[in-house]
């Protein structure tokens, strides 16, 4: 390696581990009074740990795992070209076109408002966080982030299979195809929380400082997916089944996070298992936003381990897409 080569990766080592000594000293000095001293101890020894694990990969394959940003922030005028036409032409052959992708978010969040506020007006009220709020807002809270997971996934997945055709192109760049199909999603995604703030509204709650905060977790949900897809859309070409896995998986795994029913219901000693699914984090987080006024930092200990839980998703998948993506054509 050059040394104009080696200055760069330098500079990038040099950026993450600051960053990582930072995170570190944070860690060790939060101090949250409430809390049992014994856990917050465990706690801050784990995530040392984990700091210092990533910090050892990232040193070991910084030169593997810069690929992927790398092509993507140089694709990235192409990405969004073929994620508008990748959107677009989901209803192409329709007559109703891109209402049909508005009408699914509106139809859900008037399905349930007619079952939970009108059928059973006994649950028409939910307690999140100390705060009572109507069960439609607190259920949509939940279910806007869930759905675009669960659709993106399922979407960045299958998104080597679909553009099968591009893969086999010696010159096209295709670690740029789980994030055209990832933004394609977000589209939808979007409305589905305007329509969440109007209904957040309709009960009495207004914008308000906190609701910047949608930026945040937007991007926290847009990260993670793009992190696991990269994995998927890899192991499915060799593996066709992974696809029925996966769909099983979400059915599980949304009534594993606290969409439909209050974290607080689970006892204190295994809230921990709960929130070790990152969905967890960011469902929580919409709800913070939009009636909690609670702030993401403030949640110290969960947003460490859901970014030191993405970073480890990405090494994984970019490590498994680079070295499985000379055979995908062969496979193809």
């Amino acid at each position: 390696m050059s040394k104009s080569e080696k200055l760069p990766k330098r500079l990038g080592l040099g950026i993450f581990y600051c960053l990582a000594l930072i995170l570190a000293l944070l860690l060790i000095f939060h101090n949250n009074p409430l809390a049992d001293p014994h856990t917050e101890f465990l706690k801050k020894i784990c995530g040392c740990i984990l700091i210092a694990v990533s910090c050892i990969l990232i040193f070991i394959w910084y030169d593997r795992l810069l690929v992927l940003p790398v092509e993507l922030y140089g694709s990235r005028k192409l990405i969004k070209r073929l994620a508008i036409n990748d959107f677009k032409k989901r209803y192409a052959g329709s007559y109703m076109g891109i209402v049909w992708a508005l009408a699914q978010p509106v139809v859900t969040v008037v399905m349930y408002y007619i079952v939970f506020d009108r059928v059973f007006q006994s649950r028409a009220q939910a307690v999140s966080e100390g705060v009572e709020v109507p069960y439609v807002l607190f259920l949509t809270a939940g279910l806007v982030p869930w759905f675009f997971f669960s659709e993106a996934l399922t979407n960045g997945t299958t998104s080597l299979l679909e553009y099968n055709y591009l893969v086999k192109k010696v010159l096209f760049k295709i670690s740029i195809l789980p994030i055209i199909k990832i933004i394609a999603a977000m589209f939808i995604h979007i409305f589905f929380i305007g329509v969440l703030m109007i209904i957040a509204c309709i009960y009495g709650y207004y914008p308000n400082i906190y609701w910047l905060q949608f930026f945040y977790y937007i991007f926290c949900e847009f990260i993670l997916v793009l992190s696991l897809s990269y994995a998927t859309c890899a192991i499915v070409v060799f593996f066709r089944d992974l696809l029925q896995i996966i769909s099983i998986g979400l059915q599980l795994f949304q009534w594993a996070t606290p969409i439909l029913w209050n974290i607080e219901i689970v006892p204190d000693r295994y809230k921990w298992i709960v929130k070790l699914n990152p969905m967890t984090y960011i469902v929580e987080g919409f709800r913070n936003t939009v009636y909690g006024d609670t702030w993401f930092f403030e949640h110290f200990y969960s947003s460490t381990y859901f970014w030191l839980f993405v970073v480890a998703a990405f090494c994984i998948g970019a490590l498994i897409f680079k070295r499985s993506k000379t055979h995908f054509a062969d496979v193809l």
